[in-house]
């Protein structure tokens, strides 16, 4: 088995679906994630995004669709191509009566290309807490050394579902620079988090799912339709009335405006939408078609009665 996969996308899913019974979590979806890429996918709970990327994994079986990772399909993946992924899950399930050290260095054995141990530890945040059980720890804690044993085998694929789940801004910041390291040394990422701001940090492009239907995808300055990330220029005018608009040319409108009091506008300030701003108006925009659809189905089944 190669490395890696030659030529092509490390993921590569094709109208992938998955029934329980007459509920379709994921309904025809679509999408690559290049090699050593970051790829955020996001969406509400109960999207069909954990469905997705439990069925990358090998977890779960697939209803119908084309999957390949890393250029094996997940439901036929045997212990050599599972050995080439790191999963960081959304809880863990680590032994509580060894130390943070022994339970890393024990995941290590199992990968020939693996990382230094007391450096991951250290990178996660946990090097005062090394010696310390994993009773003891604090939740926030157990979820870094949840992403220490899931990048501890330098993987090619790494999944990262929600990982600084409890951590403080200074640790969700260190984590951060240790994603970039991996990046830089050709890891291919798949994270799912609903810290926007992360996704926007560290992603090269973003999915939307929504009702088990992929309904954006981009760089994350470019989803969204374009309305949505025109920046706007808010202000109070002389009679205290909060006026705001909308405009390409920010920087004109507020020397417009310095001009036409002779100064600047009381509490003026120009807002340039971000990530969430337009991950929120695409699940709404998909959440009211979807009961527009659903109302529009019940007028015409009453009618036909």
């Amino acid at each position: 088995m190669s490395a890696r996969p030659l030529g092509g996308p490390a993921v590569v899913v094709r109208d992938l679906r998955k029934s329980y019974g007459p509920f379709e979590a994921v309904r025809g979806v679509s999408f690559d994630i290049e090699q050593g890429e970051t790829f955020a996918l996001l969406g509400p709970n109960g999207a069909g995004k954990s469905t997705t990327i439990e069925i990358l994994e090998g977890y779960r079986d697939r209803s119908s669709g084309e999957v390949s990772v890393l250029g094996v399909d997940p439901h036929r993946g045997g212990s050599e191509w599972k050995a080439r992924l790191g999963i960081v899950l959304q809880s863990g399930g680590e032994a509580a009566d060894v130390t943070v050290r022994e339970q890393v260095a024990h995941f290590s054995r199992f990968y020939p290309a693996r990382r230094d141990v007391d450096e991951l530890i250290a990178a996660v945040g946990l090097a005062e807490k090394a010696k310390v059980r994993i009773r003891n720890l604090s939740g926030g804690q157990r979820r870094r050394l949840d992403v220490a044993l899931g990048v501890i085998g330098r993987p090619e694929l790494l999944f990262l579902d929600e990982p600084t789940t409890g951590f403080d801004p200074e640790a969700r910041r260190e984590f951060w620079q240790l994603i970039r390291d991996l990046k830089r040394e050709g890891t291919t990422i798949l994270l799912t988090t609903h810290y926007l701001d992360e996704a926007a940090q560290l992603s090269d492009r973003v999915a939307v799912i929504a009702r088990g239907e992929l309904i954006d995808i981009g760089a994350v300055d470019t989803i969204g339709d374009r309305a949505a990330r025109i920046p706007i220029v808010r202000w109070r005018d002389a009679d205290g009335r909060l006026r705001e608009e909308r405009t390409d040319a920010p920087a004109a409108v507020v020397a417009r405006l310095t001009a036409e009091v002779g100064g600047e506008p009381r509490d003026l300030e120009v807002i340039r939408p971000s990530l969430e701003d337009v991950y929120l108006g695409l699940v709404q925009a998909a959440e009211s078609s979807a009961s527009s659809a659903a109302g529009s189905a019940s007028a015409g089944s009453e009618s036909a009665a």
